[in-house]
């Protein structure tokens, strides 16, 4: 029997051998707030978890943790817990990120051009 690995929804299943990097790429950043994490974490260098929330209200705790998790288990973010009371958390961007944000700002450059000749308009979801 092959063993499928699961991946978000908004991904399409497939078997491993048929996996595209690109959709691993996609997984990896394409949820709400992830791009958003990123951007903020590499302009600021070092964000606390509240710092971070404040910069991405409205966030819930609950989908920013999660987002977080999932961002240092893809290598993305560098997680430091300092032995202190009470707990005190930073959280970085990693050499990772530094490379992928130059593709992002891409992104949106072809975003805003696309946007351009479709007379501004945005399509919908």
């Amino acid at each position: 029997m092959e063993t499928v690995k699961l991946v978000p929804s908004s991904v399409p299943r497939v078997a491993p051998q048929e996996r595209c990097p690109s959709q691993d790429a996609i997984a990896m950043i394409g949820d709400k707030w992830k791009l958003l994490i990123l951007i903020q974490l590499s302009s600021a260098r070092v964000l606390r978890f509240k710092e971070l929330q404040r910069a991405l209200a409205p966030v819930s705790q609950k989908v920013l943790t999660g987002a977080l998790r999932e961002l240092e288990r893809d290598g993305l973010v560098e997680r430091t817990v300092y032995p202190e009371v009470p707990p005190r958390v930073e959280y970085r961007a990693t050499g990772c990120t530094a490379s992928l944000l130059p593709i992002v700002h891409e992104l949106g450059t072809w975003a805003t051009l696309h946007a351009a000749r479709n007379g501004g308009a945005v399509p919908e979801r």
